[in-house]
Order: C-alpha cells, then sequence, then structure tokens
C-alpha cells in the first residue's frame, strides 16, 4: 500500500514565504494531518481540502504553528459538518492542550472540555499505534523548548518525522542501526545558534550514510538562498506530493 507525503507548508514559526511545518500523510484511503498550525487552514484551502477529508489530526506538541489551526478546525467540522474530528494527542498533552491553548477559543455552546468537540484518542509514549490499514505511528519524546513536551514520529517502523527538536545524533544513529530507519524527515534552522532547534551545520557534521537519508522541513524564509549548500540532503518542498 502506497503512502504518500504532502505538505501543508515547510517553514518555521515565523516563516511567511512557506506556511507552517504540517503535513498530511495519506495511504490509498486514509489521510492523517500531522500538527495544525495556523496558516494550516489557509494551506487546506489553496489546495482544495476541507476539513471532512481529513480522516484524522495527530498533534506533536504545543506551539501555534502547531496546534494554532485547531480551532478553526474544529468549529467547522462542528457546524459545518456535524461531527467531531478524530484527534491523536499524546496522553500527558491532552490536558495542556485544553487547559492552556484551546480553551480560551472553543469554550462555548456546551463545550467544556477537549472530548467534546474531537473525538480524542490518546497515544503513549513509545508504543506504536494503528492508525489506519498501513499506517503505523509510534510517539518519541525529544527535546525542544526545556519543559516543554515535544514528540517526533516514528512512521511505519521506517521513517523518522521529527518535531521541532535540538540535535540528536544519537538517537538518529540508533534508529537507522536498531530499528531499520530508511528515511528521516527532519527539521532545520538555517542561520543563528540552535537553541531550541537543530542546526544546518549540525546535521551536516552526521555521517554520510546518513545525510542521505534526509530531506529538510521546518526552515526560513531565506531557503532558497542554502540551494547547493545542503550536502545529501535535499529540502521538502510546500504542496508538493511525495511518495514515501
Amino acid at each position: 500500500m502506497a503512502l504518500h507525503l504532502q505538505m501543508l507548508g515547510t517553514g518555521g514559526a515565523f516563516a511567511k514565504a512557506y506556511y507552517n511545518n504540517n503535513a498530511l500523510l495519506s495511504t490509498d484511503d486514509f489521510t492523517l494531518l500531522i500538527d495544525c498550525g495556523i496558516t494550516a487552514p489557509m494551506a487546506m484551502h489553496q489546495l482544495g481540502i476541507t476539513p471532512e477529508k481529513i480522516d484524522a489530526l495527530l498533534v506533536t506538541h504545543i506551539h501555534g504553528d502547531h496546534v494554532g489551526g485547531l480551532e478553526e478546525f474544529a468549529f467547522r467540522m462542528k457546524y459545518g459538518a456535524g461531527r467531531k474530528p478524530v484527534l491523536y494527542v499524546a496522553e500527558t498533552l491532552a490536558g495542556p492542550l485544553w487547559d492552556h491553548t484551546l480553551k480560551g477559543g472553543l469554550g462555548q455552546d456546551g463545550i467544556t472540555c477537549l472530548e467534546d468537540v474531537f473525538d480524542v484518542r490518546l497515544l503513549t509514549e513509545g508504543v506504536p499505534c494503528k492508525i489506519a490499514e498501513g499506517l503505523k505511528v509510534e510517539l518519541i519524546r525529544t527535546p525542544h523548548i526545556p519543559g516543554k513536551t515535544s514528540f517526533s514520529l516514528y512512521i511505519n517502523e521506517e521513517i523518522f518525522y521529527s518535531a521541532d527538536m535540538i540535535f540528536q545524533p544519537k538517537l538518529l544513529q540508533q534508529l537507522v542501526d536498531e530499528r531499520d530507519c530508511r528515511k528521516i524527515l527532519h527539521e532545520v534552522q538555517l542561520t543563528g545558534p540552535g537553541e531550541v532547534h537543530t542546526t544546518l551545520s549540525e546535521l551536516l557534521s552526521l555521517p554520510q550514510k546518513l545525510r542521505a537519508m534526509i530531506s529538510l522541513m521546518h526552515y526560513g524564509d531565506e531557503m532558497e538562498s542554502f540551494n547547493g549548500q545542503t550536502g545529501e540532503m535535499d529540502f521538502l518542498r510546500q504542496h508538493k506530493l511525495y511518495t514515501l
């Protein structure tokens, strides 16, 4: 069964040209939206994709460029489609997602908790979950902001999809050597110090075998000026359809 990837956006939190780094992961008959940031509704509109066409959402962590579009998505499904969208979220993130992010906007018209507006499916860190036929996802905790929980994804036990994260070379090597990883979709900070993100220079320090597996995402609007400077690594492009 084919697995397809289409990035709604490939930009970092402040990118304007490339939108937020959110992705559509699709099998032949199922579409999972990975993160739903501030720009996700506009990107979906440009692609002619309505919320009703999304079978489920998955949240990696609680920052606006990853969850800022959830309020609009939920309201459109409630008042337009008349049903709750399926939301996969780590059991440790479900409470904070409602209490600290969504409650202020969604808390109305009898909506008092996350479950009132979403069909919540809790995920446990390190336990693979079959999302659909041909699609399995495992949460891997990766460091981003101190004190703020964030999870990257291991898809179908062969594809690593990073959330925002600081450089973790041992994890990447372990996934390849011990868990048969064959593709890495990795966030990158092209300029400045990587205090809470992985920098291009750090990724370029990886062994050639690892670099050849990496496609770059979550970059800044200066991306085009870095063409030809990323070694074996290529840039994922906004809205382009990839077969994984």
